[in-house]
């Protein structure tokens, strides 16, 4: 390089500052400079490729002057920033990468405090305020490497285009507001917290709109986590984006509207999203449902039956009449459960018929029908319809009156197998629910075959949990008998990058109630529900806390977990 050159060549701020500081030569931020402009990269970038310079006292030195704090980015796991907050496209124009949350606050890695674009972008998205750390260059571009191999891995198995099956969203583009609902950076950040939420495992999306904040949050192993805040103004426009796309009426908004969505992710997979709208005081709140439809795949073995439940879930399958009832709260795995069985059933030879509202996981060979009360489509004239045409196996989304009750009823001691869900606390409750609703107790005693009660429990991760040292007196007051204490092993969560606060997954804890012949007699004899388990306890049928006992036992389980879900 000629010494004209090096001459005449302007140092930038950066450059100066690190002469200043003795940390550089001014040879060296010369000639840097010089190579920066030919390269067309940065000063910091190209500063980070001479292996004379300290990369540590630059950004030391950097922090220092712009009263920012430093941090070493080799104490930082790829797999644990805060994902929901980056996205590839960010990744690729930004030389900036956020590593972590905390309350309203996004601490972002930067390695240049002079560019401002990094922390307006990351506080546009995210809807937090920002506060910049300033890093090492070349280890920024390492975590930006590893970022975006993790924020692509989805979109790598994605059709073009996020390919959402919506019909002509033209359609309905403008709303009162006159917002866009096909606004570029809306489209896009609806269909990242879409991807993100199945990447991430949940079974929910929740889109709340209120008075000073506008937050999503996402079901994950049954609880709900907040991941992001954006900004008041976009409330709007993002509830209108989701209408359009699960085809409502984006002018409506004084009633709840249902639709759904089905995202693409291959030419041979795709996850449908059932989605609801409700008006509340500041806006239409949305929930999304993620269904999917391999989950009915799975097989009965990784649903977590015990062995002699998962054999009288079998026996009641096998049977060519009878009902199978499954009760549980929302959110149970009562929709996974029954068509686990139904997907055991279907076969050429069986003609299955299923009234839900809505279908929820599409199964091919099953006709599936979507009551519409409104047309007068209900679940009593579904189930009539059915009865009119061959049925072998029927599945009713819900009991939920009389009518629909008695006709299941019928079927099922007609020559058909029912399967159908309640809503009632456990299994004895069930016939309890039933004679409320007024099926004669003889019927019930002659019709229903098996009633499956049942929640959900968070596994726990088999890579940090540890043993939990509880005293033997909490043990027995949890329900734990004096013979299981020998050599009794609890397990706690702890949390790591490969799971969830310690739990990953989860894993299904049953009530499997066969109605014997003494039960039979119980309900015929007006017993109630005490008297039905007092029964199902002597004929060593556990309950959904014995059964949660036992899963703890097997180091499943914690023993938060099961009281989380089981305890009374």
């Amino acid at each position: 390089m000629s010494e004209t050159n090096t001459t005449n060549t302007s140092l930038n701020g950066l450059a100066r500052q690190l002469i200043a500081h003795g940390v550089i030569t001014e040879e060296t931020a010369t000639q840097t400079t010089v190579d920066a402009e030919a390269a067309k990269k940065t000063f910091l970038a190209v500063l980070a490729e001479n292996s004379d310079v300290n990369s540590l006292n630059v950004a030391q030195t950097i922090g220092a002057d712009f009263g920012l704090p430093t941090f070493d980015l080799s104490r930082i796991d790829s797999e644990s920033l805060p994902t929901e907050f980056i996205s590839e496209e960010l990744l690729q124009t930004l030389n900036a990468v956020p590593i972590m949350r905390r309350g309203s606050k996004l601490f972002i890695a930067i390695s240049d405090p002079t560019n401002n674009e990094p922390l307006d972008k990351y506080k546009f998205t995210s809807g937090l305020s920002v506060e910049a750390i300033v890093v090492e260059e070349h280890k920024l571009n390492e975590l930006r490497a590893k970022a975006l191999d993790g924020s692509t891995a989805l979109s790598d198995g994605l059709d073009e285009s996020f390919d959402l099956d919506i019909d002509n969203p033209e359609d309905s583009k403008d709303d009162d507001d006159g917002s866009d609902v096909e606004d570029t950076p809306v489209v896009r950040f609806v269909n990242k917290v879409l991807l993100d939420a199945i990447k991430r495992g949940a079974s929910d999306i929740h889109v709340e709109p209120y008075e000073k904040i506008f937050r999503i949050r996402y079901r994950v192993d049954g609880v709900l986590e907040e991941v992001a805040n954006p900004p008041l103004n976009m409330a709007g426009r993002l509830t209108s984006r989701l209408k359009v796309m699960s085809r409502m009426d984006i002018s409506e908004r004084r009633v709840p509207q249902d639709g759904r969505i089905k995202l693409k992710l291959s030419k041979t997979k795709a996850i449908d999203f059932r989605v609801n709208t409700c008006p509340t005081l500041f806006g239409e709140k949305t929930v999304l449902r993620i269904l999917d439809p391999s989950s009915a795949q799975l097989g009965i073995d990784m649903l977590g039956y015990e062995p002699d439940q998962k054999d009288l879930y079998m026996d009641a399958l096998s049977n060519p009449y009878g009902m199978i009832l499954v009760t549980g709260p929302t959110g149970s795995g009562k929709t996974v459960s029954l068509y686990t069985g139904l997907n055991i059933l279907n076969e050429p030879g069986t003609n299955i018929s299923t009234a839900e509202d809505p279908a929820e996981i599409n199964l091919a060979g099953i006709n599936q029908v979507n009551v519409n009360p409104k047309a007068g489509l209900t679940f009593a004239e579904a189930l009539k319809s059915f009865l009119r045409q061959d049925p072998d196996v029927i599945m009713v989304g819900e009991i939920r009156d009389l009518e629909t009750a008695s006709i299941a009823i019928k079927a099922a001691q007609t020559g058909h197998l029912v399967l159908s869900t309640l809503h009632t606390n456990d299994a004895p409750q069930t016939i309890s629910r039933l004679i409320n609703m007024g099926i004669p107790a003889f019927n019930i005693a002659s019709a229903v075959s098996l009633i499956i009660a049942q929640r959900l429990g968070r596994r726990l991760c088999e890579n940090c949990k540890e043993l939990d040292d509880l005293p033997r007196e909490t043990l027995l007051d949890e329900g734990f008998k004096e013979e299981d204490l020998d050599g009794l092993e609890i397990y706690k969560p702890v949390g790591c990058n490969k799971c969830n606060k310690g739990y990953k997954g989860r894993v299904g804890i049953y009530q499997v109630l066969k109605l014997s012949e003494a039960m039979g007699r119980i309900i015929m004899e007006g017993g109630n529900a005490l008297d039905v388990a007092e029964q199902a306890q002597k004929e060593e049928i556990n309950d959904l806390r014995q059964s949660a006992l036992i899963k703890i036992k097997q180091g499943i389980l914690s023993l938060e977990e099961a009281n989380r879900v089981t305890k009374e």
